[in-house]
This record gives structure tokens, sequence and C-alpha cells, in this order.
């Protein structure tokens, strides 16, 4: 079976260096999520020419994800049509394979095979019997010999494009895990309006990126152990295993009556370009994700959030001060605070406190073990490979701080480990 054009054995040791860059990229990150982009990083560090072409690049921008997206970003922009042709051609081979089986056994075709007619018959049932095995099996092999082909066309668009390819990664970085985390802040976000008593909520949430947190209260969850938030018709829908004996919080959420993201780098997503980057982040063989983003992509266009550019520290009295006096502000972090000193993290708490004078503040968070300040941990050990559920409400010069419960999976599943 053809192979994307490999280099020749005499590279610089800086070219080995970047080769095993993207041989670990393929074996460790990328045949976690996406077969194509195993092949495509596999065959980038195999290539001296792919491998020269990002030496071009500067070297904080020479990450696998992120070349990779700046291609995929060339193809969905017609920039890069033979490798969109390639994309497309791998991604529909991709759905129309199953993971392969045993070997199909083989009628018995020697002279000992059956005579009389029931026996024939047998025969044949059983040979019709391996066809979809061998079906599958083609289209296991078509999928290697697309991924293959579309290698050789992320080659070609490097070399090709190599200009192109800095211009995109010169003013971009790579946006993953952009999904909302609905299925966690839902229950959150509802109970500690209930605890405040609030009717409507103002969302605040923090480090948002695209800010699909921000319409929780505009999708449908459903929960493995048979409890259902939200509205059922949503085109976004999310799902979370629940683990323990207690049930989630089943309020509903109260209006939402403004939407706020703070973010240093937020995407506005009715931005055609924004967009489309988010989409070129998402390998082109993983259909359920694409979906979901596109789904996650209309739910926004129809209420965009107010955006706020600046560190979350600065900006976020002022963020505060646009929900409406009769709401209660809710800040959201998901996975936000990790990225901050514990001095910053430790205004960010007061910069909450200094809110509260007038009314309550409510704070959700969903971060590592022991990485949200003044939250409980259970007493578990930071690390812990979980997250802490929290909830916090500042009044009056009053902390309240509860974990409520830990997620795992970023928030495919979850334990609800507090009476509501």
């Amino acid at each position: 079976m053809p192979r994307p054009t490999a280099g020749t054995a005499g590279t610089t040791g800086k070219d080995r260096k970047l080769a095993q860059t993207y041989r670990r990229f393929a074996e460790v990150d990328a045949a976690k999520i996406s077969p194509l982009y195993e092949r495509i990083a596999l065959a980038l560090s195999e290539s001296d020419d792919a491998l020269g072409a990002i030496e071009t690049l500067p070297a904080r921008k020479r990450h696998p994800a992120l070349v990779l997206a700046a291609l995929h970003n060339l193809a969905l922009t017609g920039h890069a049509q033979p490798l969109a042709t390639a994309y497309t051609a791998a991604a529909a081979a991709s759905r129309h394979t199953t993971p392969p089986g045993p070997a199909p056994t083989s009628a018995p075709t020697d002279a000992s095979a059956p005579s009389d007619a029931s026996a024939r018959t047998d025969a044949i049932a059983r040979t019709d019997a391996t066809a979809p095995a061998r079906a599958d099996a083609l289209g296991q092999a078509d999928a290697v010999v697309r991924a293959d082909a579309a290698a050789n066309a992320a080659i070609g668009t490097l070399v090709g494009m190599t200009e192109a390819v800095v211009d995109v990664v010169a003013r971009r970085k790579v946006r993953a895990n952009v999904a909302g985390n609905h299925a966690v802040l839902y229950p959150a976000v509802a109970e500690v309006a209930r605890r405040v008593g609030a009717s409507s909520v103002g969302l605040i949430d923090v480090g948002c990126s695209a800010g699909f947190n921000l319409n929780v209260d505009r999708v449908g969850i459903t929960y493995g152990n048979g409890q259902s938030l939200g509205d059922p018709s949503s085109p976004v829908q999310s799902s979370a295993a629940v683990v323990g004996d207690l049930p989630l919080p089943m309020q509903a959420m109260p209006e939402v009556v403004a939407r706020i993201g703070v973010d240093l780098e937020p995407i506005d997503t009715t931005d055609a370009d924004e967009a489309r980057w988010l989409r070129a982040c998402l390998p082109p063989d993983q259909p359920e994700r694409i979906a979901r983003l596109e789904r996650e992509l209309e739910l926004a266009a129809m209420a965009p959030p107010f955006l706020m550019q600046d560190e979350a520290v600065e900006v976020l009295p002022d963020a505060l001060a646009r929900v409406p006096v009769d709401a209660l502000p809710v800040a959201i972090t998901t996975w936000a605070l990790s990225d901050l000193v514990l001095e910053s993290r430790l205004r960010f708490l007061q910069r909450l406190d200094e809110a509260a004078t007038e009314r309550p503040i409510a704070w959700v968070s969903v971060e590592g073990v022991g990485v949200a300040p003044a939250i409980p941990t259970f007493g578990d050990r930071h690390a812990s490979g979980h997250s802490i559920i929290g909830l916090a409400v500042f009044n009056h010069s009053t902390l309240h701080a509860e974990a409520v419960g830990r997620c795992w999976l970023r928030g495919q599943m979850l334990a609800w480990l507090t009476e509501s």
C-alpha cells in the first residue's frame, strides 16, 4: 500500500527533534481522537520537506495541533482545494468503517464439500454471511488509502503554501474543548440561584473562549441516571453519566437577562472567520464533534454574548456591574483559574467580595482540586484526575462556599455530593 512521501536519512539533530515531536503527537494525542490526524502527523514526521517547512515557523508556533489546524483552515477557505478534496474523501471513508473483527470463515471449497442441495444451500448461506465482514475489510483498506492520500495532500499544501501557513499560525492559537460544559453548569447555576432566591441571573463566563457556556439555559441535557434538564427541543443536546446515589437538583434555570464573556482573546462566533477557525481546530474525520460545534454556533447566533477582552481580574468589576440590579450576577469559571497564578486567583476572589456590598454575587466553579480558592475539596489530593464543582455566595462581606460535587472527563461524568 502506498505511503506518504518520507524524508531521507540525512536529517539534522533539530529536524530529528521536530520529527519526534510530530511522531509523539501522532502516537499519543491524535491516536486517541483522530485516525486521520494520526496518519498525517506521522507522515509529516517522516518528510524532510514538511519538517523543513515547519522549521520556518516561529518556534512557539510549530506545535502539531496548530499546524494541522492551519492546514485545515486553508482547506476550509478554499485556498487548498486538493487538500479539501482529500479531507472530504478521507472523512467519508472513515464514517463507513468499523474496527476490524475476526477474519471471516470461508465456505468449504474442496472435494469433500457437501453435494446435496440442502448442504449446498447451507454453504451458500455461510458464504453470504461473510459479505459484511468482507465489505468492512474493504472499507478499512479504502479508509487507509484515503488517509494516506490526505497525508500526501497535507505535505504538498504545507510545502507549497508555507507562507500561507505562516500567516495563519502567526495570528491564531488552537481552540480546543470550546463546547459548552452544560451538563455540569446547568444544575449548579440553577441551584445557586435557588439558594439566593433569585428569579433571574446574569451569567459572566470568565475565560469564555467561544462563550458557549453562556447558553446553558437554552440546551437540553440528559443524564445517565434518567434525569433530564433544559429544553428537549434545543438544537444543542448534551449528556453526562452520573455516579453516586444522590440525584442532581432539578430546579429549572431562572431567566437569564445578561450574557457576558470575559477573555484575553474572546471568540466572536458571529464573525465568519472566527467561526471557521473553530471548525478548523477540529479534525475533519470527527463528524460528531463537528456537528456539535455547528449546533453550538447556531444557538450562539440567536443570542450573542457581550464580550469583554481583558484580564479577568481587571475587568470583572465592570462585568458584574453590567448585570441588571434586580438579577443575581453569577460568575462562571470552568478550568479557567489554573491559568492564573495564586495571587491572581486570590485577587479574583477579592473582586467578587468587593462587588457584593449592595447585592449578593454568586460564583460557580468547575476547577481542578485545590485550584479554586475558598472552595473545599472533600479532602481530595491535588492532581487527582477529577475536578470539584463549587458554589460560592458573597453577600455583604460574608462568604458561603461549598463543594457540591465532583466531575471527570471535562464534565462528561459527574457526582452530586450534597443534599439540595
